[in-house]
């Protein structure tokens, strides 16, 4: 079967693209997801009777005051943030966002330091 320079270079570029996407792919896989900041330990979750309010329940384990605040990814709408909460060592606080009503909801909650 005798093949061309166009169909090789074709299949040259279909090759190419396949693998670097599959590259992108691999890596959007392999990204960590956040994380709670060091010396806090978190619980986070969707109010009971509200999917669109989220909150971050923290409490600072380590040695120096720490300021956490609950970040909500909203689908469709805007990503908000909850008000910044300022812990000493040994204390506990919680920090709530709203994601407004016309989206799809709370699709991720991250604590950010």
């Amino acid at each position: 079967m005798k093949k061309t320079l166009g169909s090789l270079s074709r299949r040259a570029a279909v090759t190419g693209l396949a693998t670097a996407l599959a590259v992108a792919g691999g890596l959007a896989a392999a990204a960590p997801a956040s994380a709670t900041p060091p010396g806090l330990s978190c619980d986070t979750g969707k109010h009971a009777v509200d999917d669109y309010t989220g909150y971050a329940l923290c409490r600072n384990n380590g040695s120096t005051t720490q300021t956490f605040w609950v970040h909500l990814v909203c689908g469709w709408s805007p990503d908000v943030d909850g008000e910044h909460v300022t812990l000493a060592p040994g204390q506990s606080g919680q920090s709530t966002a709203h994601c407004a009503g016309l989206g799809t909801g709370i699709g991720e909650i991250s604590v950010q330091p």
